[in-house]
């Protein structure tokens, strides 16, 4: 019998998309709880959804540990749990369920329980952590096990059901919750313990990366937090606070990995790596020093890429990959986002990287409000002016909390969340339909690959890459006639309120769609 059981809700298997590109991380954010849980003694067994096939398999595991507690603590730095999925949110349900009816007391933490918290709590979890949730957690488990006296309502960053209210004997009401006070974050985010990485079948996650890549890649985080202002950037679990581990704290645990697991590659999945100035020149002498090198790739903005001595600290700590939140080619559209950067930072950044080596991917947003075919056609015109190695493409995406989401919000219907991470559907009355934006999609991908066909032909003349380049060539122009077509047929057009744009002095990185 297990005191408790933790896992999270995100199961590659219900990504498509993600399944079939299958690059899985174990969660990372839900290891930290893991280990900060055995740092104040407690028993912990571990599920692990992330390659799990389906919701039975929680269920098996609550069987096999009998916990007193079920906790499901989210991974804060995978950028699809802050999504809020739906197929994930079900999947959140019905694991809540199969708990409750074995006899658990449930506990939630992520960023879509806090952004809902009635709805999880009316779903059967008895508390939520709001926020970042590890001291809240211990606090919580230490009163529910008779460890301390403290009252519920004294524990910060919690919220649970209300007991005993005159309300509750309307049945035609909602239960009413009680939501503590915010915690105050962690700032020291050295004295943390390393992820528990022994409750991960690590042996598993190398065959899957062997066997499909050729390498082993594993996660780490240097941050937590961002503290720039991007408009359709949520941010329920630290706000706009940020907080950094120090360069030899970092480079320690990359020691400890090399030695241990020896990966062949880490994808640093930070908001975005090295922020601090001198943050990175520091890591790169450190990681030098230690001998604890790992080819690795990250997450970071254009603006900052500029700066005296980035590119090079990147290049000796051993970066293979930098992808850049490009998200648009329009300087109207990135100062509507309140992104911070311009244009010309995206190009000047991508062509130092290049200069050093470093392979740069660039993430592209469509559909912001107010973007018009021509901003659309300056982003492809940034893609090909900057030829990246890889791109990745979204369609604008409201999350609660955001200036995003209060501006179109009275736009949106019953379906507030993407089903997975292919869905692309428009969620409010953008320029285009959803139809143009998945067609948009295809066919920028389309003269990328058919642009990469061709430089790698030049190089290998490989059969591959000659039909690659064929296939694309031959449907692309299709596509385009496609894609013009369904231009022509606007979205129902409604007014979008206008957004009190920011500043753009202090600039802004987002995350890894």
């Amino acid at each position: 019998m297990s005191e408790i059981l933790l896992g999270q809700s995100y199961f590659l298997r219900f990504d498509p998309k993600l399944w079939q590109v299958m690059q899985p991380y174990p969660p990372l954010g839900s290891l930290y709880a893991a280990s900060y849980l055995r740092a104040h003694e407690y028993e912990v067994t571990f599920f692990d959804a992330m390659l799990a096939e389906s919701e039975e398999e929680w269920g098996e595991a609550v069987d096999k540990a009998r916990p007193h507690y079920a906790v499901l603590y989210e991974d804060n730095f995978n950028y699809l749990s802050k999504m809020c999925l739906l197929r994930m949110r079900q999947a959140a349900f019905i694991m809540i369920r199969m708990a409750k009816e074995r006899g658990c007391t449930v506990i939630l933490c992520g960023a879509d329980a806090t952004d809902h918290t009635q709805e999880y709590l009316e779903r059967g979890a008895d508390y939520v952590l709001l926020g970042e949730g590890e001291e809240t957690l211990v606090e919580l488990l230490d009163k529910l096990s008779g460890r301390s006296e403290m009252g519920l309502e004294n524990i910060l960053g919690l919220a649970y059901k209300q007991i005993g209210s005159l309300e509750q004997e309307d049945t035609n009401q909602q239960t009413p919750i009680i939501h503590n006070q915010r915690r105050p974050d962690i700032k020291d985010l050295d004295a943390l313990p390393f992820p528990a990485w022994d409750l991960i079948d690590i042996d598993r996650y190398r065959r899957i990366w062997l066997k499909r890549h050729g390498y082993f890649s594993m996660n780490m985080v240097t941050t937590r937090g961002c503290p720039f202002h991007c408009n359709w950037c949520a941010k329920p679990i630290w706000g706009q606070r940020y907080h950094s581990r120090s360069p030899e704290n970092v480079a320690a645990e990359m020691k400890w990995l090399k030695e241990n697991y020896a990966p062949d590659h880490i994808w640093f999945c930070d908001d975005i790596l090295g922020l601090k100035p001198g943050w990175l020149p520091g890591f790169a002498d450190v990681v030098q020093a230690q001998n604890c090198k790992i080819p690795f790739k990250c997450l970071s903005r254009a603006d900052l890429l500029t700066r005296e001595g980035e590119v090079d600290a990147l290049q000796r700590a051993g970066v293979q990959t930098v992808w850049m939140g490009a998200e648009s080619g329009s300087q109207k559209i990135l100062d509507a986002m309140d992104k911070g950067t311009r244009v010309e930072q995206i190009r000047e950044s991508t062509l130092r990287l290049h200069r050093a080596g470093i392979r740069v991917g660039y993430f592209l947003q469509f559909g912001y409000p107010g973007e018009t075919r021509e901003d659309i056609e300056k982003t492809i015109q940034l893609m090909r002016d900057g030829d990246p190695d890889d791109i990745g493409i979204s369609v604008s995406y409201p999350m609660p909390g955001t200036k995003f989401f209060q501006a179109v919000r009275e736009q949106l219907g019953e379906k507030q969340n993407w089903q997975d991470s292919n869905d692309l559907a428009m969620l409010y009355h953008g320029e285009f339909s959803t139809d143009f934006y998945r067609k948009l999609h295809g066919v920028v991908h389309k003269e990328f690959r058919a642009r990469k066909a061709w430089q790698g032909l030049k190089h290998t003349r490989r059969l591959r890459e000659a039909a690659r380049l064929g296939y694309n060539l031959l449907t692309l122009p299709i596509a385009r006639k496609q894609l013009d077509s369904l231009a022509s047929t606007r979205q129902e057009s409604l007014a979008i309120p206008h957004m009190d744009h920011k500043s753009a002095a202090t600039p802004t990185p987002q995350d890894e769609r």
